[in-house]
This record gives structure tokens, C-alpha cells and sequence, in this order.
């Protein structure tokens, strides 16, 4: 009976070891493709191409032919024109377009006269493309007397600019993804960037002054950094500089929760119409959709131009956050009204404009990068993750490839943490050696036994 259970165990082994050496080519195989050119990023880089297109179009007709582009519910690209002539140039382009009213001339001097009327708290405006309008909306706080005299304006202005009342008020959304604290209150950090010599956190500027000083505890006992540079009002950025002067390892990984995070591969302007994720440490993780650029918002600490609107939810605790997706960083929370039960408007500085102003550069993974790799950890705090407290939506579009939280700086990244990267051809190659060692124990096994039952019937024989 003990032989009988041998076999049996010998036997589910070896099947075991077979299946294992399979799963395991097959992890790695996947792990390949997904740096070849047919790849998942590759994938993920055609649909960036596609979405810039109409940015590219609109450049080369020029904004008196042209009002603006955004991504269809079907992915095409749309463009907004003028006139028949330029639409058949749209479509030869491969884009689709949509004969409009108004060009893009018409919609910023729309704007502009929107901006050197008399300032009203609570107000904001930005592009619609999509319905070839500028729309102003103000929130709860706007007097019926200030309203009023805004919407004299407008009807000064055209029928084009409609104005829309919206519940909550337009707030900064102080705190964020990964929590640093001052005496002023919490703020997020956004993302990691860098001069090449030195490491930084961008995030947003109403967070604090220049010289603000950041921990990652309420104590105040884990230093984080200090902002060196600070844009609000008029923009809403700033520069936190690492205590050490390090971002360390895991620099190119913005958390989502749970211990994830997901690794920043580059950065664009974002497009009309796209899908993107914003991370924050009240809200969590949540998805939406670009609804305007070029937004301006009049908040009670003064007026912010240029930014991304969304129709994401925020709350109060989400500034300074990252918005991205699939890997690309497009901006920073500002502000905005509502809250993640009942919905809302957030609006995002971009990332590009910061980082030009800044004159910094944003930390990528280094296989996005081409080998580089960020900064080594030399011993600062840095923000620790905080739980998600939402989902991402099933079928929504992808925030970016996965990767574990290292938690800071001066904590690199563990073997098994590195083992179990899904990005890395690590697993893959761990269940094919396991499985490898399997195979040789029980052939080992299997050899030894019949040399013993060997040697056994040889002593019998010439006993």
C-alpha cells in the first residue's frame, strides 16, 4: 500500500512540474510581448497617436478654420470646421469631422471678454468643443446680482457662451494620493520629477508657499521635503524638494490603493473625450472623461487659467493628486465642486505647462526611459500609500501598467516584490525553475529506488 501511495505522489508531482514549466512559458512569453512592437504598449501608444491626431490638424489648419478636437465614443478622432473644404482635408487625414458655427478664433475671444469683465468668485468657464459653446457655470456662492451682471456679458458677447448654474461650490481640493502634511494642513503628491540633480514632488500650488515644509506623519517626525517654487493663483503647481534630495526607488510609481501603484511611462496633454484616472487619498481611485480644455476658474483665492476640466469626482483631501492614464501623466488636481456620491467637476493643472515653467522633467520607468533609472534612495521619508475606496470600472479604459508600492524612499523594492512584478519576466522565470526542480527531485528519486531494488536482488541472488 506504501508503494502504491508512492507512485500516486510521484506521479501528481511530475504532472504538476509539467504544468508548471507550461504556465511558466506562457508568463513569459506574455511578459515579452508586452515590449514588442505588437505588444499591449504598443497598443497603448497607438491610441495616444490616434487621440493627438487632432491636436496635429488642428495646428496645420489653423484655429479660423478649426474649433478644437476631442476622441468619439467610438475612439475616432473629431475634429471641429469651419467650412465643407477643410472637413474633406479631416477626412483624407483619417479623422472624422464636424461642421461648426464658430472657430477656435471666435471661442478664446469669447473667453478672453469673459476674463476682463469685473472678476465674480465662484465662476468658471471653458471651451466646449464638443457642442462648439463656451459654457460659464457658477456654483452656490455667485449672488443672483453677480450672476446677473456675468450673464449681461455673456449675451454681449453671443448666443455661443451658455451659462450654467452647478450645485457645490468651486473649492481647491486640499490633500491627495500620497499624503504630505505641513502646519498649513495635507496636500498629495502628484508625481516625481526631477533637474538631474536633484529630486522633486510636483504637486499643486495652492498646497503651500515656497519654504512650506512636509512630513509624511502628523508628528512631524519623517521630513519629506520643502517647497522651493509655487504658482497660485494664475497657475496651480509647485515644487517640493526631496530632504535628501532623492526620490528613490519606485520614483516612476503613483499609488492607487491597496498597496498598488501604477508605473508612469511619459506625459502628454490630454484630448477631449478621453478616459483618465485620478488618484486621491480621500476619494481613492476613480475614472472619467475630459470635458473641456483651457478652463478657467475664479476661486475665492483667486482666479486659475489653462487647466484640464473633467467630469472625475473629487473631494476635499484630493489636491496635488495625479490624473493619468495608461501610464501617461496629463495633470495635478486643482479643485472643483461636488463630491464622489453624487458627482462633480474637477479641474487639473497639465503637467506639460507645469514642467516647462518649472523647467524639471517628470521621473519614467526606466524601461520607458531606455535604461535610465531614477534617483538611488538616500535615507528621506516620503508619502506612505493609503487605502483605495474605489474600484476601477469594469471595461474602463486601463490607468497603466500595475506595480507594487515600495512605500518610500530609503526602501528599495524587496526579491519578492521584484519576483512578483507582473511587468517583469521575474514570475515566469520562478515557476519554470521550480517546476525544473520538481522534475530532476523525482527522477532523482525514481533512479535511487530502482538502484536500491537493484542492489537488493543482486544480495539475494548470490547469497
Amino acid at each position: 500500500m506504501r508503494h502504491v501511495r508512492r507512485r500516486i505522489v510521484r506521479r501528481v508531482t511530475r504532472l504538476a512540474a509539467v504544468g508548471g514549466l507550461l504556465l511558466g512559458g506562457a508568463m513569459v512569453a506574455q511578459s515579452a510581448m508586452a515590449g514588442e512592437p505588437g505588444g499591449p504598449a504598443a497598443q497603448r501608444g497607438a491610441a495616444r497617436t490616434l487621440s493627438a491626431t487632432g491636436a496635429d490638424l488642428v495646428d496645420r489648419l489653423g484655429t479660423a478654420r478649426t474649433a478644437g478636437s476631442w476622441v468619439g465614443d467610438d475612439g475616432r478622432t473629431v475634429v471641429a470646421v469651419t467650412d465643407e473644404r477643410t472637413a474633406a482635408e479631416v477626412e483624407r487625414a483619417g479623422a472624422e469631422a464636424k461642421v461648426v458655427g464658430h472657430s477656435m478664433n471666435e471661442l478664446e475671444a469669447a473667453a478672453s471678454a469673459l476674463r476682463s469683465a469685473p472678476r465674480v468668485a465662484g465662476t468658471a468657464w471653458a471651451l466646449d468643443y464638443r457642442t462648439n459653446r463656451v459654457v460659464v457655470r457658477g456654483d452656490s456662492t455667485v449672488s443672483a446680482a453677480d450672476w446677473a451682471r456675468l450673464t449681461r456679458v455673456a449675451d454681449g458677447i453671443g448666443s455661443f457662451v451658455r451659462m450654467e448654474r452647478t450645485p457645490g461650490t468651486f473649492t481647491p481640493r486640499l490633500n491627495g494620493a500620497q499624503p504630505i502634511l505641513s502646519t498649513g494642513g495635507r496636500c498629495s503628491a502628484g508625481f516625481n520629477v526631477t533637474d538631474g540633480q536633484r529630486d522633486f514632488i510636483l504637486t499643486a500650488g495652492h498646497c503651500g508657499p515656497a519654504g512650506a515644509q512636509w512630513f509624511a506623519d502628523n508628528q512631524g517626525s519623517r521630513p519629506v521635503g520643502r517647497t522651493v517654487d509655487s504658482a497660485f493663483p494664475g497657475a496651480d503647481f509647485s515644487l517640493v524638494q526631496y530632504a535628501n534630495g532623492a526620490a528613490g526607488e519606485g520614483a516612476d510609481i503613483v499609488a492607487i490603493g491597496n498597496g498598488n501603484g501604477v508605473r508612469i511611462t511619459g506625459l502628454a496633454d490630454p484630448s477631449v473625450g478621453q478616459r483618465v484616472f485620478r488618484s486621491g487619498s480621500t476619494s481613492g481611485l476613480h475614472d472619467g472623461q475630459v470635458t473641456a480644455l483651457d478652463a478657467t476658474v475664479n476661486y475665492p483665492e483667486g482666479t486659475v487659467t489653462g487647466l484640464i476640466e473633467t467630469n472625475v469626482c473629487a473631494e476635499p483631501g484630493d489636491s496635488g493628486g495625479p490624473l493619468f492614464s495608461d501610464g501617461i501623466a496629463l495633470g495635478v488636481t486643482s479643485g472643483g465642486s461636488g463630491d464622489c456620491t453624487t458627482g462633480g467637476t474637477t479641474f487639473f493643472q497639465p503637467v506639460t505647462a507645469a514642467l516647462t515653467r518649472l523647467d524639471v522633467k517628470l521621473i519614467v520607468s526606466a524601461q520607458a526611459a531606455g535604461g535610465a533609472s531614477a534617483s538611488p534612495s538616500s535615507g528621506a521619508a516620503a508619502p506612505s500609500a493609503s487605502p483605495t475606496q474605489a474600484a476601477i470600472a469594469p471595461g474602463a479604459a486601463s490607468p497603466g501598467s500595475t506595480a507594487p508600492v515600495t512605500g518610500g524612499a530609503g526602501t528599495g523594492r524587496t526579491l519578492v516584490a521584484r519576483l512578483t512584478d507582473p511587468g517583469a519576466v521575474g514570475p515566469g522565470l520562478l515557476v519554470i525553475a521550480g517546476s525544473l526542480v520538481a522534475l530532476v527531485a523525482t527522477r532523482y528519486l525514481r533512479a535511487e529506488r530502482d538502484r536500491k531494488a537493484y542492489q537488493r536482488y543482486y544480495s539475494t541472488t548470490w547469497s
